[in-house]
């Protein structure tokens, strides 16, 4: 009984965590909040099913003359109304990308609905493997050994026609640890599956400048455009994207020349990083008229980089150029929403992809489900 209580505390404190975390004073590279809430608050139902194998025993030797018991039952029913609340929230996604896409682009810039695979929500949200993608590991694109590597991920069965888009991400980390292998990888399968060439690619983290860093992610974009042909992909629709420190690499290389058909932000962070630098290490500092198409994701309750910071950001983006911003603050949402299947990051993909449409004029891949149709 102590053990199951105990569970059913933890579980509840992570469920607190993750609808109303505290919010810190200003953005920061970790804090306890955010350790507790973000995966509750994808995965409420990996926390349901922990809350209930270990309450179980207790409610199959029911004592109503112990207060422990009533205890048990009356915080396990607590924290699965938590839970509840937390998956009903996801769905709020959704209505926030779409009315930011419309806001930017006029109507009818919603993205297509498409219902996510419950059983990878469900039961393997860490499992982005699809049999109709091909992963081509560990391509080399520089001399360093380990930093200088990155994945490709293509359809397996190659498409006749014009090459798809080109996709780039960067690993989150605070410029500090992270691995090409987290961070998006749903969002790869799943544009790879649909013609994309989607590539996911790791950069220097120890002991360099952040110079050094914003040179690996340029020569990531140049060995994309010199392979994109051979892999099936257009050379000419390029996207960068990122989640927090990738998204602050992605956008600054965009912005200081990378000449890409846009950017795609994830939880970035966009200030100064915080190392000592002869050019700027801010992205706003490189803004102007010509910078690209950009879609910045954000959600209200991310507790490491603030949602003030990157509204900022846009805003100053607005301010400049001449493409569209499209700034989504998603309600109820932290940080790292992109490592695992969920609902948000299906709607948040589906996003992606219309983004991709409405700036860079993809249009939709031979085989592309229309409205209502389900799509893993």
């Amino acid at each position: 009984m102590i053990g199951a209580l105990s569970t059913a505390l933890l579980v509840g404190l992570c469920a607190l965590a993750a609808l109303r975390p505290p919010r810190p004073r200003r953005s920061t590279p970790w804090n306890p909040q955010f350790a507790l809430g973000f995966l509750v608050n994808e995965q409420p139902y990996l926390a349901l099913c922990w809350l209930l194998a270990a309450t179980t025993p207790g409610w199959l030797h029911p004592d109503p003359g112990r207060p422990l018991w009533w205890l048990l039952a009356a915080l396990t029913v607590l924290v699965v109304l938590a839970l509840g609340l937390v998956a009903v929230r996801a769905r709020t996604a959704r209505p926030a990308l779409s009315a930011a896409l419309e806001s930017a682009f006029g109507a009818g810039a919603a993205p297509r609905y498409t219902r996510p695979s419950w059983w990878r929500v469900t039961l393997l949200p860490f499992l982005s493997w699809r049999p109709d993608v091909r992963r081509i590991g560990n391509q080399r694109y520089g001399p360093a050994r380990r930093g200088h590597r990155l994945d490709v991920y293509v359809p397996r069965r190659r498409r006749p026609g014009p090459g798809g888009p080109v996709l780039v991400y960067f690993h989150g980390g605070g410029f500090r640890i992270g691995s090409k292998r987290f961070g998006a990888h749903p969002m790869l399968h799943r544009l790879a599956a649909r013609g994309w060439v989607c590539i996911s690619a790791d950069y220097r983290l120890a002991r360099v400048r952040y110079a050094d860093q914003l040179a690996d992610t340029r020569a990531v974009v140049a060995w994309a455009r010199s392979h994109a042909e051979a892999l099936g992909g257009s050379p000419g629709t390029l996207f960068l994207s990122g989640g927090s420190a990738g998204a602050h690499l992605a956008a600054t290389a965009a912005l200081s020349g990378a000449g890409v058909s846009g950017v795609i932000g994830f939880f970035g962070y966009y200030g100064d990083a915080g190392r000592p630098d002869p050019e700027p290490t801010s992205p706003s500092a490189y803004a102007d008229a010509a910078a690209p198409p950009f879609l910045i994701v954000h959600g209200t309750l991310d507790t490491l980089v603030l949602r003030e910071d990157a509204r900022q950001f846009a805003d100053r983006l607005r301010a400049v150029s001449r493409r569209p911003v499209v700034y989504a603050e998603l309600p109820g949402t932290h940080h790292n929403f992109d490592l695992f299947h969920s609902v948000r990051f299906h709607a948040v993909t589906d996003a992606v992809a219309r983004f991709a449409e409405l700036t860079a004029g993809t249009g939709e891949a031979p085989g592309h489900v229309t409205s209502n149709v389900h799509q893993p």
